[in-house]
């Protein structure tokens, strides 16, 4: 059934209940795929006989496709109207998700975790964007607000319902991607009923598709070759693909100069404040990515952790985020950005370099836990300020584009980690297969994570000067202020 349009709907209607319900669910679908993943992917490995190269393109076939079409999403659903888009991304990345859960071989898993993501891109941007065009001006922060409090329990309980799943038998992992089914059908019947088709009527100019073409082109042909290099000891190939990437990219850079609607305005990066938060974020995220990565491998290879065990021990980063990123929010409009951006990642990096203490037989309270506690203080002290510093730092007409930017740079960052990260520790895919020499790789890769974070600190203590930020331009939480649904790597679908 079509609506008609309807700005200014009251949250608390029928209506906008059902909108409501249908964004979160919707985005939720995405965000417990994102999460679940990771912690499926030793039995992923077992199952389908897929090596550690394998299982690195089974995380970065989506992020690749979500990441180089994020930014065009959003133009489509602005264009052609947003819940048509958003409901053709949940159909397209539903059949993905059924085409992963029939993979017999890790080809075919990676073909279809791309598709998905192409799916991601479509619905992603959508569920935001319905929100801040149907709902009347005093019930927006709200209904954000519920979106992003309620899309932090998604955060929490996918990785616990991920271990959950794995371990059923004889479905295991599939059962991850199966869910996604009833989720989407779900979705598709709130939003043909309740959502009004809203668009941009103001959108001139033609679609960057150029730019989006370039920018996945560039990112897949330089992950490809970093993801493959270590393991095939960087043959010809690999190299002129590194190169080619690079120079792809750096065409995408100056088409974008030269583009009269770019997807990615570069005017944005002549604000110095922008530009800094956007390179600490880069540089943060990637050590999120890559640690976040590896940690639930090592603890179910390493440590002998079930799956649900493995999902279930990374809850604390989200528990501690949920409970302190809205008041470091509040600090940071208070005393400014720079010193929790300083302290945060480096407080972050300690906890990282607590993880060396996991190995073999791992105590949870007294190896993991700890260090669990330690990152996800200094991670909340970090992503509210990030975030709020990159939005404050725009002109108001572009903070949608600079939320979208800011957030593709944080994917692109986990993309970069995923790929580089493994081969420089050292954990190369026959590593992978030897616990002890998995488990020294390990060490390596969190320490150089660690590294990562502190840089991360240190950048923003020589580049951040901003004085106080506001944070009402950033996702908010029920009361206002950012959570950890501003964060892309633990929330997958916030902050498009």
């Amino acid at each position: 059934m079509t609506q008609p349009a309807a700005p200014g709907l009251v949250l608390k209607s029928g209506q906008g209940r059902g909108v409501l319900a249908a964004t979160i669910l919707g985005s939720g679908m995405a965000q417990l795929d994102g999460t679940v993943v990771n912690v499926a992917l030793p039995r992923i490995g077992r199952d389908l006989d897929a090596g550690l190269t394998a299982l690195q393109w089974t995380v970065n076939a989506y992020t690749l496709t979500l990441a180089g079409l994020l930014l065009l999403g959003g133009s489509l659903g602005d264009r052609l109207g947003r819940r048509r888009v958003f409901v053709l991304g949940v159909i397209w990345f539903t059949a993905a998700s059924a085409g992963c859960t029939l993979a017999p071989e890790p080809a075919t898993l990676i073909a279809m975790r791309a598709l998905q993501g192409v799916g991601a891109a479509l619905l992603t941007p959508g569920s935001l964007a319905i929100l801040e065009a149907v709902f009347r001006r005093e019930d927006r922060a709200a209904a954000v607000g519920s979106w992003s409090g309620l899309g932090g329990i998604a955060t929490a309980i996918g990785p616990v319902l991920g271990g959950v799943l794995v371990g059923v038998a004889p479905w295991g992992w599939r059962l991850v991607f199966l869910i996604n089914v009833p989720i989407a059908a779900v979705v598709i019947t709130l939003a043909s009923r309740y959502v009004p088709e809203t668009r941009d009527d103001e959108a001139t100019g033609r679609l960057d598709v150029g730019g989006a073409v370039l920018a996945a082109t560039g990112l897949a042909l330089t992950v490809y070759a970093l993801t493959e290099g270590p393991a095939q000891h960087w043959p010809t190939t690999l190299v002129v693909c590194l190169v080619a990437g690079i120079v792809v990219l750096a065409a995408f850079v100056v088409a974008e100069a030269r583009e009269s609607h770019p997807m990615m305005p570069l005017s944005l990066f002549r604000d110095r404040e922008f530009t800094a938060a956007n390179l600490v974020t880069f540089v943060m995220y990637g050590a999120l990515g890559g640690a976040l990565f590896l940690v639930p491998v090592q603890l179910q290879r390493v440590s002998g952790y079930a799956p649900v065990e493995a999902g279930s021990a990374l809850l604390p980063i989200t528990a501690v985020m949920l409970l302190l990123s809205a008041r470091m929010g509040r600090l940071a409009q208070r005393i400014g950005p720079r010193w929790p951006m300083t302290i945060g990642p480096i407080v972050a990096g300690a906890g990282l370099a607590m993880l060396t203490r996991v190995g073999a037989h791992a105590s949870y309270v007294t190896d993991l836990l700890p260090a669990l506690l330690v990152f996800a203080l200094g991670l909340s002290a970090t992503v509210a300020p990030l975030t709020a510093t990159a939005l404050a730092s725009a002109p108001a007409r572009q903070v949608g584009v600079a939320s979208a930017v800011n957030n593709d740079i944080a994917r692109v960052a986990g993309l970069l980690a995923v790929a580089v990260l493994p081969g420089v520790a050292g954990i190369t895919p026959a590593a992978y297969d030897h616990p002890a020499q998995l488990s020294d790789g390990f060490h390596h890769a969190v320490l150089i994570a660690a590294a990562l974070a502190v840089l991360g600190g240190l950048l923003s203590a020589v580049l951040v000067r901003r004085e106080a930020v506001s944070t009402e331009t950033t996702a908010p939480t029920l009361d206002g202020t950012p959570s950890c649904a501003a964060c892309p790597i633990l929330a997958p679908h916030a902050g498009a």
